[in-house]
């Protein structure tokens, strides 16, 4: 570890951090264009200029110029001053240079609100302008450079993020600089579109409007957007997500860092799985079956339909999606006790058409199959004898019609759970309509064993509810105790798994935790400290 002094504030860091990293951890700001840590230093934007009074312990005399931030390495007994006066006039003359030929787009560009020369214009430049409009270079104006990519050279300053991240972490090299001096521009390499599986990432980590996203362009205002913490539920990695939603409407997912899981990238496969939340295929009211129609009730009612019906039959099996989240997928397990040992059991396929990259990307397009097979599920075949079946959030039907559609013809009881109008439906006698893992908390295990939480960013429709709630209600009616909110279910569900005193969400951090790392000896004591909610 290394004790450094950034403006009178003094801070340990490891060894090998840079002066920007440095500050962040001491709570300051350098401004910086080209620097991003999961990049390499490139060092050419110069914004982050600061002034190192002491090299290091052993070598206390000042240095007579500026450096850059990003390539300095701390020293044990560092001095660095980075917003005194000979800093701030440099930072001053750099955004200068930076803005010379750059467009007066603020008013249509998609990134007014996060945009970089803003915010340190405003917080260092407020000149005015020596370059008449009429005398800056004109440069290519909203150029698709790909399918789901938009560039606008006048814009770019010229950073080399979006290169680096092309050349070094999806090494497929379709950007490039091309011209010197004020002539220079982005540019798609020669007979190359920016087409990979990670390419809006150029977009996140573009500190301009340079290049933007052509499904976001224009379809909202950053500054009026809410942002939540998620996970991607498009497979079994977890990638660790912000969800961008207004007024119950979501806009957009962007990768949230997380160095265990996905560092600070997600596929743009995984973008795109909120689309499902605003489709006019959305279950939004419970159904119970009343001759050959549906009679819309309430979750409760449905609830208490369904658990009449299931404590009849002989056999119940329980058939889930490994979308299930670990509070449902423990509640459903709790249901299966009040049938008299329900086999709990996983149809959804481990493998898929899409192949793993060894990178970000699973094949298994399900988020929680580690945390259901936990739990005790089973991926097996539905046993014989079976006369009622719960299907959660498994429209089997959909993945096989003929042998599924035969099995469930013939079946006294078919409760479906569903967030979605499925061909399932057809078979069911009741229909308890639940929340995307958008729309309500939770938590899944990632395929390498990692617990991590996610909030609900926007409300379901209609008079959907949530999962938990529509399983709680379930558990309820036959019998079982009566949760109340999402975190006791939680906690619940981490002491059957024997994991440490987990008691909410927020427990887990932002990072989320490996099972391994939770998992405890079971303590009769400690099991008592999370008492089950008494019987309905």
């Amino acid at each position: 570890m290394a004790k450094v002094t950034i403006n009178g504030v003094a801070v340990e860091v490891p060894d090998g951090t840079n002066v920007v990293r440095a500050a962040e951890m001491a709570g300051q700001e350098i401004p910086h264009y080209c620097y991003h840590p999961g990049l390499s230093v490139a060092g050419n934007c110069r914004m982050c200029l600061i002034d190192i009074k002491a090299m290091s312990a052993k070598q206390p005399n000042p240095l007579p110029k500026l450096q850059i931030g990003c390539n300095t390495i701390v020293a044990d007994g560092m001095v660095v001053e980075t917003n005194n006066p000979r800093v701030e006039e440099a930072r001053r003359g750099v955004l200068e240079f930076l803005l010379i030929n750059h467009p007066i787009d603020c008013p249509i560009c998609d990134q007014a609100g996060e945009c970089k020369l803003q915010e340190y214009y405003m917080d260092y430049g407020r000149y005015d302008s020596r370059m008449l409009l009429e005398e800056k270079q004109r440069k290519g104006k909203a150029m698709p450079v790909g399918p789901d990519i938009m560039l606008d050279q006048e814009r770019c300053i010229l950073c080399t993020r979006c290169i680096r991240f092309l050349d070094e972490v999806t090494q497929t090299h379709e950007l490039c600089m091309k011209e010197r001096g004020d002539h220079s521009e982005l540019s798609v390499a020669e007979g190359r579109a920016v087409d990979n599986d990670y390419s809006v990432n150029v977009v996140d980590i573009c500190p301009v409007g340079a290049l933007t996203s052509r499904e976001f362009r224009f379809q909202a205002r950053v500054w009026y957007l809410d942002r939540t913490d998620s996970i991607c539920p498009g497979c079994a990695n977890g990638c660790n997500i912000e969800v961008h939603s207004r007024e119950g409407r979501i806009y957009r997912l962007k990768p949230r860092a997380n160095e265990q899981v996905n560092g600070y990238w997600m596929c743009d496969e995984g973008r795109r799985t909120w689309h499902g939340v605003h489709t006019g295929d959305r279950l939004t009211a419970s159904y119970v079956r009343s001759g050959d129609e549906f009679v819309e009730v309430d979750a409760r009612e449905a609830a208490a339909s369904a658990a009449g019906a299931l404590v009849e039959c002989s056999r119940v099996a329980i058939v889930a999606s490994a979308s299930l989240s670990m509070e449902e997928g423990f509640l459903l397990r709790a249901i299966a006790q009040r049938l008299g040992g329900a086999p709990c059991i996983i149809v959804s396929p481990a493998l898929s058409s899409i192949p793993d990259d060894g990178f970000l990307i699973s094949t298994d397009r399900y988020p929680n199959r580690a945390g259901l097979l936990a739990l005790g599920f089973v991926e097996a075949a539905v046993p014989a004898a079976t006369d009622g079946v719960i299907l959660a959030r498994e429209d089997a039907v959909a993945s096989d019609e003929k042998t599924w559609g035969a099995l469930l013809e013939q079946l006294h009881e078919v409760l479906v759970i569903d967030e979605h109008v499925g061909k399932s439906m057809a078979y069911a006698n009741q229909v308890l309509a639940v929340a995307t893992h958008f729309e309500a908390p939770g938590s899944f295990v990632n395929r390498r064993q990692r617990l991590q939480a996610f909030a609900g960013a926007v409300p379901p429709p209609g008079r959907c509810v949530a999962g938990w709630e529509a399983l709680a209600n379930l558990l309820a009616e036959l019998g079982g105790p009566r949760y109340g909110n999402v975190q006791e279910i939680f906690a619940a569900t981490c002491l059957d798994l024997g994991l440490s005193t987990l008691q909410r969400h927020e427990d887990l951090g932002r990072s989320g935790a490996l099972l391994d790392e939770l998992r405890r000896p079971t303590d009769s004591a400690a099991a008592a400290s999370v008492a089950a909610p008494a019987p309905a």
